[in-house]
């Protein structure tokens, strides 16, 4: 089971060809694929025409879609990206502070390809897939 990040779904869509989404392309039919909620929103958004969008929501719905943000995890989020921040982390995106911290407290691995997550793996132990 792992979580994967809206860069390596768009990726896939866009038929990048990559050790990321090579290995999504292996794992698909083997291992419970989790889809975010926020990853959802982010990925469907970049669609420009309907008839990709359809195609590609009801591809992403066959997956198990995870409601990410609670009010405890967005708490725990700002104290995570404080933490990063004493460090000399910079984090550029909220988005990627809440799903790194849903990762971290549910204990699920993130394939991604976004140096947000770098400094959660570094210092909070998110558990991160390196195809």
């Amino acid at each position: 089971m792992f979580l994967v990040d809206s860069t390596i779904w768009i990726d896939y869509f866009n038929g990048v060809q990559s050790p990321h989404t090579d290995y999504l392309d292996a794992r698909l039919s083997k291992d419970l694929i989790l889809v975010g909620d926020l990853m959802l929103a982010e990925v469907l958004q970049g669609f420009r025409n309907d008839a990709d969008f359809a195609k590609a929501r009801d591809a992403l719905m066959r997956f198990r879609i995870v409601q990410m943000v609670t009010p405890k995890l967005a708490v725990q989020s700002a104290q995570n990206f404080r933490l990063l921040r004493t460090k000399g982390v910079t984090v550029r995106k909220t988005i990627d502070s809440l799903i790194a911290t849903w990762c971290i407290e549910n204990d699920v691995p993130l394939l991604h390809l976004d140096s947000d997550f770098d400094g959660y793996e570094a210092h909070l132990g998110l558990r991160v897939i390196h195809p």
